[in-house]
């Protein structure tokens, strides 16, 4: 990403009970699926373990043919948010989406866009956040952190190109900093993603389409033993609609051994991944209006990359009369390679701006927790303990390059980084309409830096501890009252916390950045069933951020932030017409505001004011299926002042397919059905084309959406 406009905010200056679900292996063919979320039903009789959370949906989700289960890990309960709950992987599969990090897109609220080659990063809004490649929202896979801390091109850099959308069994969300699980990057909010432990039948797919996309995909499960073994491969081809063809090239696999069930049982998972394409980053408007390139063009055709990422990860449970003792562990091994220009001549003339950056690393880490039961005055009780640890050893580089040569070394070091924390959390159901969970947690980090500037290496240390509590009314009459109040926070990189100079110029002083940047949220939400098959939930939202000074990997220097303070709304709905019909719709409203004074504005450059998307899915097995989405993403100030700001984006996808009684199965995806002239992304600040003033010149940049695209897939399950 960019250095913005100096009369913006800096590009990365953001502030700061399972339920066990059955979606198919091949749901996205041929079924649509629905969300449960979390809530009890009111009027049943139910266990301790149910007192938060239920897997009963409003309409029973229809079984999928390609059948599956959902993993045997995953937290215990707790008392959630009227903004909480669980999508299974059914639901997620009923959706066209044209890259895998857009399947997080069925939480309510939450854009995934991006703004480069497809094998980079996704970036991610939500609740008035540009949340950058990841900061301030935590994603997970079967228990293990996406969000690269400390990395080359951004905090919290989260990459989940390695999805594959298919193996999904549930996807479970928190919004805010409320729940004692969550820690670095959860602020605005947290997605946990489990995959399937078996599928009830093999699958079997190939997709091709529009701009050079080829896909093929095979999941396949069997009896081992006294367990189930699950494999995957995939691989993928793409070029893009851009006048220099992405060449994404992608191959990934998964293989999985478990036995038991979800509170009684283990999984052992390998993965691997590896992509490399070529990037069209965002261009100028100017260079596009003075016919310099086309829409779809570039100004620096060698820009691009490639990534690689293996793991290895277990995870065990076991209950008894006295509750459940979940452990689970992983290591990844974790490499990118990339290159951007985002200023063209604006600080090299002769041989331009493209720099390399460079992330090798291997992190472990892992969590073990107890939920005991027990009762307080005769109320039924729940207390969790838990302790997580996480230690990433990398290497992080920033280079100089012209066309992918090599010019100058910015910086080369060497980062340590460990963290631990501890957390409590006390749920009680004190009578049939109220209960209340009381918690906290805390973290401590440590960092060892060695950077190729004496200066800059250094040690550091901080930790923070925050409460979480949460309050649930009713259900009165299908209706629940939620109340949440927590403390979060975010990491800054850690070389912005040790470094005194800048490494680009030793002659000037850098301000350290702080380890740990608290935030704060407040929510207040109701959540009503009262009609047969609605489910509707409105939730109010705060959320502080503390005065930040961010890492800006592009430049390798850290720049300070003012304190923020964002508030808003959300609607959520989900309505089941009939087991085979389903409506839903979502809208978040939001108020992002830097809290302090400065004469420059006091507007967060591109926080989202308007998110809102609809849509309908209907299939139930076989026969017909279908799906119809739209996706609204609002105008957005570019500069503090709100004198620029970018265009709305609407975008409609579509899906019609059959589904055969042989097992096989034909779709057609239409992506951006209407061809709309939008841009996935937009930003403002200086680069200079040639000819133009050595101080370059200030100008919207955009990264266009993609016109409109089929993609025809016949899959087959055994």
């Amino acid at each position: 990403m960019p250095i913005l406009h100096r009369r913006s905010a800096p590009r990365r200056r953001q502030a700061g009970a399972r339920v066990p679900l059955r979606g198919g292996a091949a749901a996205c063919l041929f079924l649509a699926g629905g969300t449960a979320w979390a809530q009890p039903a009111g009027g049943e009789a139910v266990s301790l373990s149910e007192l938060a959370v239920s897997a009963q949906a409003p309409v029973a989700e229809t079984p999928s043919a390609g059948g599956g289960a959902s993993g045997i890990g995953g937290a215990p309960p707790t008392v959630d948010a009227a903004s909480a709950g669980t999508v299974s992987g059914a639901a997620i599969n009923s959706r066209p989406v044209t890259r895998p990090g857009e399947v997080l897109e069925a939480v309510p609220g939450l854009i995934v866009t991006q703004h480069s080659g497809e094998g980079k990063a996704n970036q991610y809004f939500l609740r008035g956040f540009n949340l950058d490649h990841g900061t301030d929202i935590a994603i997970s896979v079967d228990g293990m952190p996406v969000n690269m801390r400390t990395h080359a091109h951004g905090q919290g850099y989260a990459d989940a190109n390695f999805l594959i959308p298919e193996l999904v069994g549930a996807v479970e969300f928190h919004k805010g900093p409320y729940f004692v699980r969550d820690g670095d990057f959860a602020s605005a909010g947290s997605v946990r993603i489990d995959y399937l432990d078996k599928t009830e039948r093999n699958l079997a797919l190939t997709g091709f389409g529009s701009f050079g996309y080829k896909r093929a995909l095979a999941i396949a499960s069997a009896p081992l033993g006294a367990g189930t073994l699950l494999v995957a491969g995939e691989a993928q081809t793409y070029d893009g609609p851009w006048d220099v063809p992405d060449r994404l090239r992608k191959v990934n696999g998964v293989a999985r051994y478990s036995q038991g069930t979800q509170t009684d049982g283990f999984a052992i998972t390998g993965m691997a991944y590896a992509g490399r394409w070529t990037a069209t980053n965002q261009i100028p408007e100017r260079a596009v209006s003075e016919g310099l390139i086309g829409r779809f063009g570039t100004l620096d055709p060698t820009d691009g990359g490639d990534t690689s990422r293996l793991s290895l990860s277990g995870r065990w449970s076991a209950s008894d009369a006295g509750g459940i003792t979940r452990a689970s562990a992983y290591v990844i091994g974790y490499r990118m390679s990339l290159f951007n220009d985002f200023t063209y001549f604006l600080n090299n003339p002769v041989d331009g701006d493209q720099f390399h950056q460079v992330d090798q690393r291997i992190l472990g880490g892992g969590e073990v927790s107890r939920v005991f039961k027990g009762d307080l005055l005769g109320r039924p009780m729940e207390t969790e303990i838990g302790v997580q640890t996480r230690t990433d050893s990398i290497r992080v580089g920033l280079f100089n390059t012209a066309r992918r040569g090599y010019l100058s070394t910015v910086l080369d070091d060497r980062v340590l980084e460990a963290s631990g924390a501890f957390y409590l959390d006390n749920r009680v159901r004190w009578t049939d309409w109220l209960r209340t969970s009381i918690g906290f947690r805390v973290d401590t980090y440590y960092a060892d830096v060695v950077s190729d500037t004496a200066a800059n290496s250094g040690k550091a240390r901080d930790s923070i501890a925050n409460p979480k509590l949460g309050l649930v009314l009713g259900p009165w009459a299908g209706t629940e009252l939620f109340v949440n109040y927590g403390g979060g926070f975010h990491s800054n990189d850690a070389r912005g916390v040790t470094a005194t100079v800048d490494p680009a110029s030793s002659l000037f002083n850098l301000q350290r950045s702080p380890f740990l940047v608290p935030s704060e949220g407040y929510e207040i939400g109701i959540r009503n069933r009262s009609v047969a098959g609605l489910e509707t939930a409105v939730a109010l939202f705060r959320l502080d951020f503390a005065s930040e000074n961010l890492f800006q990997g592009d430049t390798g220097t850290t720049e300070p932030s003012r304190p923020s303070r964002r508030f808003g709304v959300e609607w959520t709905n989900r309505y089941a017409l009939a087991p085979w019909l389903r409506l839903d719709g979502d809208l978040t409203l939001t108020n992002a505001r830097f809290s302090s004074y400065d004469p420059a504005g006091n507007r967060i450059p591109e926080a989202p004011t308007l998110i809102a998307a609809t849509g309908i899915t209907f299939g139930e097995g076989l026969g017909w299926f279908g799906a119809l989405r739209l996706r609204y993403f609002g105008p957005r100030p570019l500069i503090e002042d709100n004198s620029v700001r970018s265009k709305a984006t609407a975008l409609l996808n579509g899906r019609v397919g059959y589904a055969f009684e042989n097992g096989f199965s034909l779709s057609l995806d239409i992506l951006n059905l209407t061809n709309a002239r939008a841009d996935q992304i937009t930003y403002f600040y200086e680069s200079r084309l040639p000819g133009e003033p050595a101080e370059g010149v200030a100008d919207k940049h955009f990264h266009p959406a993609e016109p409109t695209a089929v993609r025809l897939t016949l899959a087959g399950r055994f």
